[in-house]
């Protein structure tokens, strides 16, 4: 009797578990579907997004005109010469340094005044300024010595506006000084309308070339001191500004203008190997350092510190310029008079 009933319940309980088995795969099987059919849609969503739609919008047109070009300096190219274009090797000119200055005391600056000179090339005297060879050091002209110290050399230039050295001057605007900027204008369009009967216009620009002739003179900047240790006056030039030339419609003289300031003291290790332009003897010839350092050019004075409180041009307040000239040489003459005084005979 017992193993009737031991046996009836493994019956049972064998039935029970292959019941419950069964109903658990039934229950997965829905599952499985719905997540196959999830996975489904969401690649169709991206299959949907990835594809591209038929109407593309057009990209937006730029309506802004391009900006006109910048201006450009022309400077000769500096070409070296293959061979010796002299009758003797002459090396002196890439080993000259300029002299260092003498020292002056602050207590033995017992004087001093202030002078702005002008140069003008036309004189006899200043005709080297406007020499026009080429040479192995690129072409003569002083303008283009300068030029070429300033782009080369990393010479620093300061603005016009303020002979004191006070706002550096960037390449760029030197060239839109000395040439100007672009300009566009409006011209008949005679490739699509020959004849002008349909009224086309068309845009062009115009860009002036660099005239080295306009640059005609320049200023300078220096101080004359008198030193009581060594009882002399001594003169030291500070600046150097080129002057452009401005001229009317008709191609009279209008007026000049500096276009840039230059620091003579950084420019004199350039200038003592350039040489200067000797027509007498032109196996003689100095360099541009010795020239300013001699006094070797002809000047006349524009403006000084010498009784002008209003700090103020001769040509403000002296309109004839006879007078005006005569005024400059009147402030020469009391500034030499100064150290002539101080000695007795």
């Amino acid at each position: 009797m017992k193993n009737r009933i031991i046996k009836l319940c493994l019956l049972l309980t064998v039935m029970a578990f292959t019941a419950t088995t069964v109903d658990a795969q039934a229950r997965k099987k829905p599952v499985r579907k719905s997540a196959k059919r999830t996975t489904t849609k969401k690649s169709t969503a991206n299959r949907s997004r990835n594809t591209p739609t038929a109407a593309v919008a057009a990209p937006p047109v730029d309506t802004v005109k391009p900006a006109p070009p910048e201006a450009k300096l022309d400077i000769p190219p500096i070409k070296k010469s293959l061979r010796n274009d002299n009758a003797i090797e002459r090396n002196l000119v890439k080993d000259r340094i300029p002299l260092a200055y003498e020292h002056i005391r602050e207590d033995d600056a017992a004087y001093m005044q202030r002078v702005w000179r002008e140069i003008d090339i036309h004189e006899k005297m200043n005709l080297p300024f406007n020499y026009k060879a080429e040479g192995d050091l690129g072409n003569q002209r002083f303008i283009y010595i300068l030029l070429n110290a300033i782009k080369n050399d990393s010479i620093t230039a300061f603005s016009p506006l303020d002979d004191r050295f006070t706002t550096p001057l960037p390449f760029q605007e030197i060239v839109n000084g000395l040439v100007g900027k672009p300009m566009v204008i409006s011209v008949p369009d005679l490739k699509n309308d020959p004849d002008g009967s349909k009224g086309l216009m068309r845009d062009t620009t115009i860009v002036n070339e660099f005239d080295p002739e306009k640059v005609e003179r320049y200023w300078i900047k220096e101080d004359w001191v008198f030193d009581k240790e060594s009882s002399r006056m001594q003169v030291r030039i500070l600046g150097i500004a080129p002057l452009k030339t401005i001229t009317n419609e008709d191609g009279t003289f209008r007026d000049v203008t500096p276009i840039f300031w230059v620091y003579y003291p950084d420019l004199r290790p350039i200038f003592a190997r350039h040489e200067v332009y000797n027509g007498k003897n032109f196996g003689a010839r100095m360099s541009w350092e010795e020239l300013f350092e001699s006094r070797m050019f002809a000047s006349r004075i524009i403006k000084s510190t010498v009784n002008n409180p209003n700090d103020e041009f001769i040509k403000s307040y002296v309109k004839d310029p006879i007078l005006a000239l005569l005024e400059g040489e009147n402030m020469k003459e009391r500034i030499f008079n100064y150290e002539q005084d101080l000695w007795s005979y």
